[in-house]
């Protein structure tokens, strides 16, 4: 007895079977922008994390390796999250160094001034000097220098004068004092006139000369 199967059915197995994966159009169905990307270029990155790290020019280090990124002085170490870099405190450079290095991670200073500027002079380190009579210097390791003014007494007369090359002033004749408008020396009696004899005050030459009245002489009897 032979089988009826409907013509709808056999249609229904005949189409399926004509569908081949040669009749797809692919242009119904793009690729995706990366899938299209590499096609086009043909380029193919390696992937290195994990496995290792890649300086600036390209470079590739082991797992463990000491490298040096870049430009960079400090050194690093490739592990598998990226490089570990050094991160040093290095120390401040002195202000008056005059040559820097930069070869390792830290800058270098190689040369530091050895001497002092004062008023537009150079002076070597521990070097003395008298930049004025009344002024004693030295020229400390710091490259600083330091100064002492003289201090100076006060001078015993009421004339003092400044010789060259002296700080302090120096009393010529001694000391003295007023007597007026007279300078008389001190430690005598001086007759400053017809009337009167003078002397200086003991150790306060500042001061005006004591004075005591004598019997007037050179007056005639009338």
């Amino acid at each position: 007895m032979a089988l009826h199967i409907p013509e709808a059915w056999v249609l229904l197995f005949v189409i399926p079977g004509l569908v081949t994966p040669a009749a797809i159009n692919h242009e119904d169905y793009p690729a995706d922008e990366g899938d299209q990307t590499s096609s086009n270029d043909n380029l193919i990155f390696d992937d290195y994390r994990g496995k290792g790290c890649v300086d600036d020019s390209g470079f590739v280090y082991k797992l463990g390796e000491r490298f040096f990124p870049g430009h960079s002085n400090c050194p690093c170490v490739c592990t598998e999250d990226g490089p570990v870099c050094d991160q040093p405190e290095c120390p401040k450079i002195h202000p008056k160094c005059t040559k820097v290095e930069h070869n390792g991670c830290c800058p270098e200073c190689k040369e530091v001034k050895n001497f002092c500027e004062y008023h537009g002079k150079n002076y070597k380190i521990l070097e003395e000097f008298k930049p004025s009579p009344c002024e004693w210097c030295r020229c400390e390791p710091s490259n600083e220098v330091h100064c002492v003014v003289a201090d100076c007494a006060v001078p015993e007369c009421v004339n003092p004068v400044y010789e060259p090359e002296q700080c302090c002033p120096v009393c010529k004749n001694g000391p003295n004092c007023f007597a007026g408008t007279t300078i008389i020396p001190a430690g005598i009696e001086v007759k400053v006139d017809d009337c009167n004899i003078c002397h200086c005050h003991n150790g306060d030459w500042w001061k005006p000369a004591q004075c005591s009245k004598r019997e007037c002489q050179g007056k005639q009897a009338l």
